[in-house]
């Protein structure tokens, strides 16, 4: 059997509308594959699911290949024809999920004579075509694969419009005050005697952490609560009735009711009441958190009536270097990007045991850094890093599927696509740059599957995020951060500053769940009551989540790119986090044990989506997931 082939990216300019080309036309390939099924071609059962997962493995390769290509080609035009091929494939999905004539191939299929992986993924099927509302009478079947179409429509509309909405703001050579000198020297005064900051996170992290002018804070974060405004709010508004109206015809409460269908937690109702426990689990701690904040404002800013957004990630760091002696610019100088990203894949190595082989292969910008995955001389999978900002490329950090990896049939392939500095980095963007690694060393580890629905990450969606919230362990692991940390006499960041940093950490946790409660209500809510003034909503909604008040007047929903992927499901991120602070008491402390480890590669990342989410953590601990680990880990203060 020849070994699956990693995607081949052009290597001239010249070559991409042929490669975009070829691309879509594997939709028809698809199609080609639901005639066999319409014609009776597969008699059994297990021969209707074969042909089935070849469509279906058709279909996310397209849609990988093109979303990667439509969030980070440095060509518009290049861009703009993936968007389209994201497009179509999303149509054709939909399409096919609607199909009483292909439902008639699944529809009284039994399970008896299959294999329990294959009867799963059977399950799986039959519930994705009513989910598709192939069982609706005409009218309405053909108005759901409608809504469907538009929800993708005003999806891609959405992201774009983030992608492209970034901003800048100009301010006095003085505004800096606070900032690190590197960061400085690298904003030269222009000629209208002013420096320009963008929303970009490389200006962003260090300007709302660092800047002592209140003002240049909540200017540099108002610019960022405003992108992709006033343009998504039609956006946002329409994709909240088309959600919802869809929700209805399938036979949901609303669509957070649709979406929960598939996840963990079960119903929208659950997911109101997850909100509930997270708001009684930290409340009193951020009570007590705030007013600490308030009160060191004021010694800034005596006529200052509230912490605001732009304020809180100063104030904390204030905070860390007065009370805990954690200078945040100390702290940075121990990393720098080359190191870091060296230190993450050495780290992950040792972890997984595997290798990283560096790869002389093309891709979509020069910047891509792209490595093979091995263990045992067998290639587990291809990774592409893309960690930096640029015009017009995705403008946070996220993993994204490249291709799907299938026993035997296909190599897994993922990339990030980051923003992080090329120089010093904060250590959040060495935590970020762990969390969405995690995310990739699960896709291409669980990329070994016989079926294209269990491959990599598809678990169930709230699940997802607990092995990226895992991997940031290490990212405060003193032994781990030696290992590639460099001051400028050359020596690791020390012990002693890792633990304070530690310390200093837990305080402000409570009020950060609270942030991210803030976050999931606004995603909840906004699918749940459709309000009319958006704005006035998710103002009200920060404000009486978190002491911590929104900036006023300005519109976070319409740069909230989460709204899309997540929809009403933002709550994910803590649901997952309580499982990812349960998996990490296996390690009782110690990160280095290899036994617990290689445990959690194979029960955990190389199962991909082969067993339910509550079965994977049960196997890995020996026991029922639990909320203990959270509770504990939100109570340490400082």
């Amino acid at each position: 059997m020849t070994a699956p082939e990693p995607v081949a990216f052009p290597s001239a300019p010249a070559d991409w509308p042929v490669f975009l080309a070829d691309t879509r036309a594997r939709l028809d390939t698809v199609r080609e594959l639901d005639a066999r099924l319409r014609d009776g071609a597969a008699r059994t059962t297990a021969e209707k699911l074969a042909l089935w997962d070849a469509a279906e493995t058709e279909l996310t390769r397209v849609g990988s290949v093109a979303s990667v290509l439509s969030e980070a080609h440095p060509d518009a035009a290049v861009r703009e024809a993936a968007e389209a091929i994201v497009q179509a494939g999303s149509e054709l999905a939909a399409e096919r999920t609607a199909d009483p004539s292909l439902w008639a191939a699944f529809a009284q299929a039994a399970s008896d004579d299959l294999d329990p992986l294959a009867a799963r993924y059977l399950s799986v099927v039959q519930r994705d075509f009513r989910r598709g509302g192939v069982d609706l009478p005409e009218c309405d079947r053909d108005r759901a694969r409608a809504l469907a179409d538009r929800d993708t429509t005003l999806s891609l509309a959405f992201s774009r419009n983030i992608r492209e909405g970034r901003r800048e703001i100009r301010v006095a050579p003085a505004a800096l005050a606070g900032l690190p000198q590197d960061f400085v020297d690298a904003h030269p005064v222009g000629a209208d005697g002013l420096v320009a900051l963008s929303t970009d996170y490389p200006d962003l992290m260090p300007v709302r952490e660092y800047a002592t002018d209140r003002a240049t804070r909540a200017a540099l974060v108002g610019a960022y609560n405003d992108l992709a405004w006033p343009v998504n709010d039609a956006v946002l508004a329409e994709l909240l009735e088309v959600r919802a109206e869809r929700a209805a015809l399938l036979g949901f409460t609303d669509w957070a009711d649709y979406e929960a269908d598939t996840r963990m937690i079960g119903s929208g109702a659950a997911i109101a009441a997850f909100l509930e426990r997270l708001d009684d689990a930290s409340r009193e701690a951020a009570d007590t958190e705030y007013p600490i904040l308030l009160d060191r404002l004021r010694q800034d800013d005596p006529d200052a009536g509230a912490v605001t957004i732009a304020d809180f990630f100063h104030l904390l760091g204030v905070l860390k270097r007065e009370r805990h002696d954690v200078d945040a610019q100390l702290v940075r100088s121990y990393f720098t990007f080359d190191r870091v990203r060296q230190g993450l894949l050495d780290t992950t190595a040792r972890l997984l045991d595997i290798a990283y082989v560096p790869v002389d292969a093309p891709a979509w910008h020069p910047d891509v850094a792209s490595y093979d995955v091995v263990r045992g001389g067998r290639t587990l999978g291809r990774i592409h890093l893309d960690l930096h900002p640029r015009e017009g490329k995705y403008s946070h950090a996220a993993c994204f599927p490249v291709a799907p990896g299938l026993r035997g049939r296909g190599m897994a392939e993922a990339a990030l696509l980051c923003n992080f500095s090329r120089g010093a980095m904060e250590h959040d963007e060495v935590v970020t740059f762990f969390h969405e690694f995690g995310h990739l060393v699960h896709f291409i580890l669980g990329g070994d599957q016989e079926w294209v629905r269990f491959t990599g990450f598809e678990t169930e969606w709230d699940f997802v995020e607990a092995p990226s919230q895992l991997l940031e362990e290490w990212a405060w692991d003193p032994d781990v951060l030696a290992t590639f940390t460099a001051g400028a006499d050359g020596a690791p960041i020390p012990r002693e500053l890792v633990e304070r940093m530690k310390v200093a950490d837990a305080f402000g946790r409570a009020l950060e769940v609270r942030r991210q409660l803030g976050h999931a209500s606004v995603s909840y809510r906004l699918h749940v009551d459709r309000p009319a003034d958006l704005q006035a909503a998710t103002e009200r909604l920060y404000a009486q989540t978190s002491p911590v008040q929104p900036l006023p007047g300005r519109h976070p929903y319409a740069g909230f790119g989460h709204l899309t992927g997540y929809g009403a499901c933002y709550y994910t991120y803590q649901w997952s986090l309580v499982i990812a602070r349960d998996l990490l008491s296996a390690w009782h402390g110690d990160l280095s044990d290899a036994e617990v480890a290689a445990r959690y590669r194979t029960e955990i990342l190389e199962r991909g989506g082969s067993r339910d989410a509550v079965d994977l953590v049960a196997a890995f601990l020996g026991r029922e997931g639990s909320f203990d680990a959270y509770r504990e880990w939100l109570s340490v203060a400082s």
